[in-house]
C-alpha cells in the first residue's frame, strides 16, 4: 500500500473514529440550532468528548493523590496511540487506531483521500519539488478529462485518476504552450 493510500484512509478512519464518539454523547446533548455543518458539528462533539475525557482523568488524578507531594508530581506522558492499515479484501481497508478498528469502503476512502488532500496542500513544508527516488505511485492511462477556460485567460484541467479521484489543476496561458510543446516533443 503506497502512502496516498495510507493517507486516504487514515482521514476516513478518524472521521468514523470521532462519529464513534459522538454518536452516543449526541443522544445526551440537546439540540441546538446553528450554521455549523454536520462535519462541523461532528468535530464539535468530538473536541467536547475529548475535553471532558480530559477533565475525569484530571479528576480522577486528584482524587487518588493523597497529600501535597503526590499531586505535585507531573503526569506522564500518555503514549501516542499507533496505526495499523490493512487490506482484508480488494474492496475494503481497516484501520486501527488506539485499538479501535474500523473497515473503510471505497467511497469513504475517496472522502478521505479528498480531505487529506485538502488539508496538505495550505501545508508546509510544500511536496519535493522532483519525483523522490523510490517514490510508488498507480498511473491512470487515458484518464478521463474536462477542461474549462477561466475569466483570466487561465485553463482549469481536472483529470480523474483511478486513486485520489478528480484532481484539479489550474495552468496559465504560458504554461498551456508549455505543457502542449513537453506533450508534443519528440
Amino acid at each position: 500500500m503506497n502512502l496516498h493510500e495510507q493517507l486516504g484512509a487514515l482521514e476516513v478512519g478518524v472521521d468514523q473514529l470521532i462519529q464513534a464518539v459522538v454518536a452516543p454523547q449526541a443522544q445526551n446533548i440537546p439540540e441546538t440550532r446553528n450554521e455549523s455543518t454536520p462535519q462541523q458539528a461532528a468535530a464539535e462533539h468530538a473536541a467536547a468528548a475529548v475535553g471532558n475525557a480530559l477533565a475525569a482523568e484530571d479528576e480522577a488524578a486528584a482524587s487518588e493523590a493523597t497529600g501535597n507531594e503526590a499531586a505535585a508530581k507531573p503526569a506522564e506522558p500518555a503514549a501516542l496511540p499507533t496505526l495499523e492499515i490493512n487490506r482484508p479484501a480488494q474492496n475494503e481497508i481497516t484501520m486501527t487506531i488506539g485499538g479501535q478498528t474500523v473497515a473503510l469502503r471505497p467511497e469513504q476512502i475517496g472522502q478521505l483521500i479528498e480531505e487529506l488532500s485538502n488539508a496538505r496542500a495550505s501545508m508546509t513544508p510544500e511536496p519535493p519539488p522532483g519525483i523522490p527516488p523510490g517514490w510508488r505511485f498507480v498511473s491512470t492511462k487515458n484518464p478521463v478529462m474536462a477542461v474549462q477556460k477561466q475569466s483570466n485567460g487561465d485553463r482549469l484541467l481536472v483529470m480523474r485518476h483511478t486513486g485520489h479521484g478528480w484532481v484539479p489543476f489550474t495552468f496559465s496561458p504560458d504554461m498551456v504552450i508549455q505543457l502542449y510543446m513537453m506533450l508534443t516533443k519528440g
